[in-house]
């Protein structure tokens, strides 16, 4: 059998990526794929190219592996603020940015840091900074753009 090429590729490995960071489950799965590629004689920094993740980040799921068993896989508790949005908003949310900001009552033709923080704000109750902002938008493989001038010079 012949090498399989999928066209699209980088929309295929965002839109797997997007599935694999949806759910507690998915996740553990993920690194229980690595694990056994591991098991199987492939290297952390192979395993992580594969995964598109860090090669310590998959030498960290085997030393979890080794000291808790499977239960090591599991999420932990994560240092930090919790999430703003659970995985339903995440999925509205993705739904929104594929609408024109206009849809919502902006003035806007085109998503901006400021314009998602104000929907974020006005639709889900989240009050976000613009760092924050356009983190999530590239968790969301969307782009911010920036407003033109009105004279058009820099």
């Amino acid at each position: 059998m012949g090498r399989v090429v999928l066209s699209g590729a980088k929309a295929v490995q965002t839109a797997v990526r997007r599935e694999i960071d949806r759910s507690e489950a998915s996740r553990y799965d993920h690194r229980l794929h690595a694990l056994l590629l591991v098991a199987s004689g492939r290297s952390c920094a192979e395993v992580a190219q594969w995964f598109g993740e860090n090669a310590s980040t998959v030498q960290r799921w085997v030393q979890r592996y080794r000291a808790h068993g499977l239960d090591g896989l599991h999420e932990s508790e994560r240092p930090g603020r919790p999430r703003s949005l659970d995985a339903v908003q995440w999925r509205r949310v993705e739904a929104d940015l594929r609408k024109a900001p206009r849809y919502f009552g902006f003035s806007t033709r085109a998503w901006d840091g400021p314009t998602f923080a104000e929907h974020l704000r006005r639709c889900y109750g989240v009050d976000l900074g613009l760092r924050q902002c356009q983190r999530l938008f590239r968790q969301l493989g969307a782009r911010p753009r920036r407003a033109r001038g009105a004279s058009g010079s820099a």
